[in-house]
C-alpha cells in the first residue's frame, strides 16, 4: 500500500510542477511571445516578461540546488532573484534562460520521481525543509508568476 501511495504522490507532484492541470504551463505562457515585447513593461505593471522569466529561472534553480547540493549558496534576497535589466540583451539570452528553466524543471521532476528520493526526510543542510516542501514551494511559486506572465501578455495585447 505504501508503495502505491508513494508512486501516486510522486506522480501528482510531477503534474503539479509541470503546471499542466489547474493553470497554464510554462510552455503555453511563453509560446510565441514576440521578441519586441520581451523587455516591455506595460502600464500598471511592475515587471517585463524578461524580468519574470529570469525570476522564475533563478528562483527555481535556487530551490533545486538547495534541495540537492549542501554547498549551494543562494543569491542575496531579494535583488539576487531578479535580473539587472528589463530586457534580454538578445534572442540568445532569452533562449538560454528558457532552456535553463526547462532543464531545471526536468531535473526537479526527475528528483521527485526517483524512488530513492525520500520526499519526507529533512534536508540535512536546511532548517527543517523536505524535498516534498521544496517541490510544493516551486510549483506554487511558478504558478503564481506564470499567472503574472500571462497577465503581462494580456496587457501587452499579446494573449489569445
Amino acid at each position: 500500500m505504501a508503495n502505491k501511495s508513494d508512486a501516486v504522490l510522486r506522480e501528482h507532484l510531477v503534474k503539479l510542477l509541470s503546471g499542466s492541470e489547474a493553470h497554464a504551463d510554462f510552455e503555453t505562457a511563453i509560446k510565441d511571445l514576440p521578441a519586441e515585447l520581451r523587455g516591455k513593461t506595460p502600464k500598471g505593471a511592475e515587471h517585463s516578461p524578461w524580468e519574470l522569466l529570469e525570476h522564475l529561472r533563478i528562483a527555481q534553480w535556487d530551490i533545486l540546488e538547495f534541495s540537492r547540493n549542501p554547498k549551494h549558496v543562494s543569491p542575496k534576497f531579494p535583488d539576487g532573484y531578479w535580473p539587472d535589466k528589463k530586457a534580454p540583451t538578445d534572442e540568445k539570452a532569452w533562449d538560454k534562460s528558457v532552456q535553463a528553466f526547462r532543464r531545471d524543471l526536468k531535473a526537479f521532476c526527475e528528483m521527485v520521481s526517483d524512488e530513492s528520493t525520500d520526499l519526507f526526510a529533512v534536508i540535512p543542510h536546511g532548517d527543517g525543509q523536505t524535498i516534498l516542501r521544496e517541490a510544493l514551494l516551486t510549483a506554487d511559486h511558478n504558478a503564481y508568476h506564470l499567472g503574472q506572465f500571462i497577465l503581462l501578455r494580456r496587457l501587452l495585447g499579446d494573449w489569445k
